[in-house]
C-alpha cells in the first residue's frame, strides 16, 4: 500500500533476456576453389603445330600421288593426266586432314602437328575431351580460316584495328578458345590440371 492511497504498489518489472545472436556453424572440410582451366599456348607454338599439320598432309598425299602420276600421264592425255592428278590430291588432302583434325583429336586430343608441339585440345568449360560435333564444326571453320591468313595478315599491317576485333568478334580475353568451343592447351599445363582436379575429389 502506498502511504496515504488506497493503492498498492505496483511489482518492478523483471529485465528481459537480451537475446543473444546464434552462432554461425562452421564449415569444416569446405572444398577449395576449383582450379582453373589453362590457358592456350601462344601463337608461334599454334602456328607452328598449324604448319607441321600442312606440311605432314603434303607430304604424305604427295607420296601417294606420285605413285599414281606415271599411270595417269601414261593412260590419258597430258591435260586429262594433270586434271585427275588434281582432282585425286584435293580429295586426298581432305580425306587426311579429317581423319588429323577430327578422327585423331578426337582419339588422343591433339592433331599429328599439335603432339609434336606439346599442344592438347580440349572442350570448354569442363577441359573434356571434345565430340565429334564439335570437331567437325572446328575442322570445317579451319578451312576458311586458314586460306585467309595472309590476307587477315596483310590487312593488319595496313591498318590499326586490333586482330581480335576482326577475328569473328572475339574478345581479347577469349582469344585461345574456337569458334567450337574448344581451347588449345598445352600438354604440361592440362597434366597439372588433373592432378588438381583428382587431388580436389580425391
Amino acid at each position: 500500500m502506498l502511504y496515504g492511497t488506497s493503492r498498492a504498489a505496483a511489482h518492478p518489472i523483471p529485465p528481459q533476456p537480451q537475446p543473444q545472436p546464434q552462432p554461425q556453424p562452421q564449415r569444416y572440410g569446405a572444398l577449395p576453389r576449383p582450379p582453373r582451366i589453362p590457358k592456350g599456348p601462344g601463337d608461334t607454338r599454334r602456328y607452328l603445330a598449324v604448319g607441321l599439320d600442312c606440311y605432314l598432309c603434303l607430304l604424305v598425299v604427295g607420296l601417294l600421288v606420285h605413285s599414281c602420276l606415271g599411270r595417269a600421264e601414261g593412260s590419258a592425255g597430258a591435260g586429262a593426266g594433270a586434271g585427275r592428278t588434281a582432282a585425286v590430291l584435293l580429295c586426298q588432302l581432305t580425306v587426311l586432314s579429317f581423319a588429323n583434325q577430327v578422327l585423331l583429336t578426337m582419339a588422343v586430343r591433339a592433331s599429328a602437328g599439335k603432339l609434336i608441339m606439346g599442344v592438347r585440345v580440349v572442350r570448354l568449360p569442363d577441359a573434356g575431351r571434345p565430340e565429334f560435333r564439335r570437331l567437325v564444326l572446328r575442322w570445317l571453320y579451319g578451312l576458311f580460316w586458314l586460306p585467309l591468313q595472309p590476307w587477315r595478315h596483310l590487312r593488319r599491317t595496313a591498318t590499326a584495328e586490333p586482330p581480335c576485333e576482326r577475328l569473328c568478334g572475339i574478345p581479347p580475353a577469349a582469344q585461345d578458345t574456337d569458334v567450337a568451343g574448344v581451347r588449345q592447351v598445352h600438354r604440361a599445363d592440362l597434366l597439372h590440371y588433373r592432378e588438381a582436379v583428382e587431388g580436389r575429389t580425391g
